[in-house]
């Protein structure tokens, strides 16, 4: 039997969560796997589960300094100290096991250095998708295909969210404060729904699945804030579902398009039955074809289960250090800002003849053709009206442009809701 000391950095949800599941699956992982891992120290500000006190670290120093600690897990979230604990314990031959995507998207070139350094392992699984063990599938069981399409429900406040508004028809800040009250949403919840979460995961999850470096900064992002009850409805009365999703492409040619933005999906689409707080990634590989994982994205345990699995995957093998060696690094990666897609636009207009005839020749200057229009009358006792359009494949620079131009149009009040659409 393998006696694995493990130390773990912080200890709110998830640190407890780690703390627990290893205590309530010791036995099973012995007898699976050959190893007894035991949590040997903890380091924290706040606990949010009992620990006794003697595994109650003073200092990072206690545990980089214990030769018997050959595992930490780091669950304390943000850039600092969690960047520098990471790399003080990777320095020291320690194996690390992280969720911390915002900390890893920004800093993995300093993680990796540090590892080769020190001879260590660096394991991640927990960052993207919580318990789904989706970096794994992709760096151990996909070798034999090239992959060209990703989309993925990364994050499942928005997911939860945007159910919501769909099943009950209600609007968004009303939803927010409820998943605030019930823990799905954080006090502050700017990284969820403006999607910076999402953005953090897709940089992790397009790099190793097209084995070249993508910064953050690279990916367009868009929050859900400015979804409306009637864009939700308007779509789904076209026949789409309104999601969050990251999307990575990579063209014959090499050429890569990230983006995480809200979307209109066809309502008979694996993603969009996705509901509630669940995440589910969809790609398409050159021999396996389409695939989905679906699970649980956030959470104690779940998130929980991926780390441990980091942890017994780490004793098995060789250290596995250098996630990213052999990708291109991002100087010698073209990405596309002009991506292709169909388009679902909502506009406030007067309620008079002529009006859509100006704005279908603004968009087809632009190169922009209408796919369909749904007009709907002004209510009594109002001169405006909702005018909606759908267009065919157009490239995101000349709508962008043709969007500013409809805005200058005497007769139109305003553009509130321009939405990708992706069949």
């Amino acid at each position: 039997m393998k006696e694995v000391k493990v130390a773990i950095l912080g200890m709110g949800t998830v640190g407890g969560g780690i703390y627990q599941l290893i205590e309530k699956e010791q036995k099973n992982i012995e007898h699976k796997e050959g190893i007894r891992l035991e949590v040997k120290k903890t380091l924290a500000l706040n606990y949010a589960v009992d620990v006794p006190e003697e595994k109650k670290a003073k200092d990072i120093g206690e545990i980089i300094n214990d030769p018997e600690i050959t595992v930490v897990a780091e669950v304390m979230g943000g850039q600092h100290p969690a960047k520098e604990f990471i790399i003080a314990a990777l320095e020291s031959g320690k194996t690390v096991v992280s969720a911390n995507k915002d900390m890893i998207s920004q800093n993995w070139p300093d993680l990796e250095a540090a590892a080769k350094r020190g001879k260590a392992g660096f394991y991640f699984e927990a960052a993207v998708g919580g318990g789904i063990p989706i970096l794994r599938a992709l760096q151990d069981s996909m070798q034999a295909n090239s992959i060209d399409r990703i989309y993925g429900i990364v994050n499942g406040t928005t997911n939860y969210i945007l159910t919501k508004m769909d099943d009950e028809g209600r609007d968004f800040e009303d939803v927010l404060k409820e998943a605030q009250a019930l823990g799905y949403a954080e006090a502050n919840p700017t990284s969820d729904v403006e999607g910076y979460d999402a953005r953090y995961k897709l940089s992790i999850l397009a790099s190793m699945a097209f084995h070249a470096r993508v910064p953050v900064d690279r990916i367009y992002c868009e929050g859900i804030t400015k979804i409306t009850k009637l864009d939700i409805e308007i779509g789904r009365e076209l026949g789409y579902v309104v999601k969050l999703l990251a999307i990575g492409k990579k063209a014959a040619d090499g050429t890569i398009e990230v983006r995480v933005h809200p979307t209109m999906i066809l309502k008979d689409h694996a993603l969009a039955n996705i509901k509630g707080s669940f995440n589910a990634i969809f790609i398409n590989g050159s021999a396996v074809g389409e695939m989905m994982w679906y699970g649980k994205g956030a959470g104690d345990f779940p998130t929980a289960s991926a780390l441990v699995s980091d942890m017994v995957y780490a004793v098995h093998h060789e250290p596995k250090y250098a996630t990213f060696e052999n990708t291109y690094e991002a100087d010698q990666v073209q990405f596309n800002d002009d991506w292709i897609t169909e388009y679902f636009i909502r506009t406030t207009v007067q309620d008079k003849p002529g009006v859509l005839a100006k704005i279908a020749g603004i968009l087809g200057k632009h190169d922009v053709s209408i796919e369909s229009v749904i007009q709907k009358g002004a209510k009594k006792g109002e001169t405006d009206a909702p005018l909606i359009l759908v267009t065919h494949k157009a490239h995101e620079k000349d709508l962008n442009k043709a969007i500013e131009e409809i805005k200058q149009l005497d007769a139109v009040v305003d553009v509130p809701s321009c939405i990708r659409v992706e069949k």
